[in-house]
């Protein structure tokens, strides 16, 4: 199962204040016991809101708004992309995290769509055109 570990945005975080040395050594060390565990297939940092935009969808209408965004509880500010047997499993693992904020924080685990989660609607010819699309991808980061 693969997993997106969300870390949420702070006040901090929102107002572009960037991490500690020791903070950073410490996420580096983590990271790299998930590497070694074969855990870890992704994970980035986010720039406050202030720099992002929301694109708003009605029919066939977009409206775009630009950042920063009020509910800094909503907002993300980093993401991992796990590889783990069970929820129980992911969820041992940011146990072990070190705190993402200074101050209160919190990490949401949400498991991410398979191929076979879809059932009959991902038709054969869907999953070979999702197949070339990840081909595509994994060609395009080995450049």
């Amino acid at each position: 199962m693969r997993f997106m570990v969300i870390v949420k945005a702070s006040k901090d975080s929102e107002a572009g204040a960037l991490p500690s040395t020791k903070l950073l050594a410490e996420m580096g060390k983590y990271n790299e016991e998930l590497v070694k565990a074969g855990v870890m297939q992704a994970g980035e940092g986010l720039q406050a809101s202030s720099k992002g935009a929301r694109v708003k969808f009605a029919g066939d209408k977009r409206t775009v708004t630009d950042g920063p965004f009020a509910e800094t509880k909503e907002l993300i500010a980093g993401f991992w992309i796990w590889k783990c047997a069970s929820l129980p499993e992911a969820i041992d693992w940011v146990k072990r995290c070190p705190n993402p904020m200074q101050g209160e924080s919190e990490i949401e685990i949400r498991q991410i769509f398979d191929a076979d989660d879809f059932g009959a609607a991902f038709t054969p010819e869907l999953r070979e055109q999702e197949e070339r699309i990840r081909a595509q991808i994994e060609r395009q980061q080995k450049k």
